[in-house]
């Protein structure tokens, strides 16, 4: 049986169409905003392996709904707070279909266009873990 789906990629451009992008350069620079919230949605491995936005908040993909839902028992009260929300993942395709999820549910969420890997490479600043290993 051959099953006809839609690739991922186009997903992703769909979501892109109709979400808030935001440049590298541009959250390098909101970095210490006290209005701004940046959430990374990667794994935890890939945080200890790769290092994370410093004063960044840690929510895997697979919770994101429901941290953000505040009739969910899971709701988070850092998303309850009346700032401007900016979703990343590695290259910017999770943190994209996320954000337009979260649109969709009426929370406004934005992302980082090309992700984390672009971020470490345009001289954002990155944190590790206390306890990583080398």
């Amino acid at each position: 049986m051959t099953r006809t789906i839609t690739p991922v990629a186009d997903l992703v451009a769909a979501a892109r169409a109709r979400i808030e992008e935001i440049e590298t350069a541009e959250a390098i620079a909101m970095v210490d905003d006290p209005n701004v919230v940046i959430v990374d949605l990667r794994d935890v491995r890939e945080r200890q392996r790769s290092g994370y936005i410093p004063g960044s908040f840690h929510c895997p993909r697979g919770m994101v709904e429901f941290w953000v839902d505040p009739q969910s028992p899971y709701f988070k009260e850092i998303f309850g707070q009346d700032k401007k929300f900016v979703f990343h993942c590695a290259s910017g395709w999770r943190s994209a279909l996320t954000a337009a999820a979260l649109n969709d549910m009426g929370f406004e969420a934005a992302h980082l266009k090309e992700g984390f890997s672009t971020w470490k490479a345009q001289g954002g600043p990155v944190e590790f873990p206390p306890d990583r290993k080398p």
